[in-house]
């Protein structure tokens, strides 16, 4: 009862989810040792983009921890762990600026970002209790309707995760044009900034791809059962 064909490209993706956090760590990890040319450290990157972008009231602060790097649309603040707020790496700079990334596009209401935003409230319940009524549904077949109401809700979870993959992939190229035009990093240093911009992109990837393989896992045993 509890195995379904579809847990096989589940698992293939769980796998790849697993390997894009190895990645994202050893990626970041490994353009940490390389300092950029032009010595600034991720605060000074942070804050000079953000100036440079009129935002001029958006604090950067340092937060604890590693790969805690963040946009808080809330306080209106770029919060950078502290690695990344105070070396001057090609890891540092560039996760740094894809923070400010998102604070441009909350500026200028970038699309995808403001549906994101109206989204999250709803989501964030619907995310909560949809497990509980997906379970429900699963164990007592007699309540159908409970899996039902599980999907649609699982549905809107899954729409928040690929609304926020244009979101992310988005901030990125915002940080790589900005970096390039602001001197930041050189031609030559290019390379690592995607290097590590993509390797943060693959995990919100791999993390969609597992949501919606269980979705469609979902609605087909759904869908057989209804056809009983």
């Amino acid at each position: 009862m509890w195995f379904h064909p579809m847990d096989y490209l589940i698992f293939i993706a769980f796998g790849l989810s697993i390997w894009a956090q190895f990645r994202v760590k050893g990626t970041f990890n490994k353009w940490s040792d390389i300092p950029v040319a032009s010595g600034i450290t991720g605060y000074e990157a942070a804050r000079r983009m953000l100036d440079a972008n009129g935002l001029y009231d958006v604090p950067v602060e340092p937060v604890p921890g590693a790969l805690t790097d963040h946009y808080d649309p809330m306080a209106r603040a770029v919060r950078l762990s502290e690695p990344v707020y105070y070396e001057n790496s090609i890891s540092a700079v560039s996760v740094a600026c894809h923070e400010v990334g998102h604070a441009i596009q909350h500026k200028v209401h970038y699309p995808m970002l403001v549906l994101r935003h109206r989204m999250f409230p709803a989501v964030n319940f619907t995310s909560g209790v949809a497990p509980l009524l997906i379970i429900a549904g699963l164990i007592f077949q007699q309540f159908n309707f409970l899996l039902g109401l599980g999907i649609i809700f699982f549905s809107a979870a899954v729409a928040f995760q690929l609304v926020t993959l244009p979101v992310e992939f988005n901030a990125s190229n915002r940080a790589r044009d900005l970096m390039i035009a602001e001197g930041f990093i050189t031609n030559d240093e290019e390379r690592g900034v995607a290097k590590v911009l993509n390797a943060a992109a693959l995990t919100y990837v791999a993390a969609a791809l597992i949501s919606l393989l269980e979705l469609v896992k979902y609605i087909m045993i759904f869908t057989n059962r209804s056809d009983d």
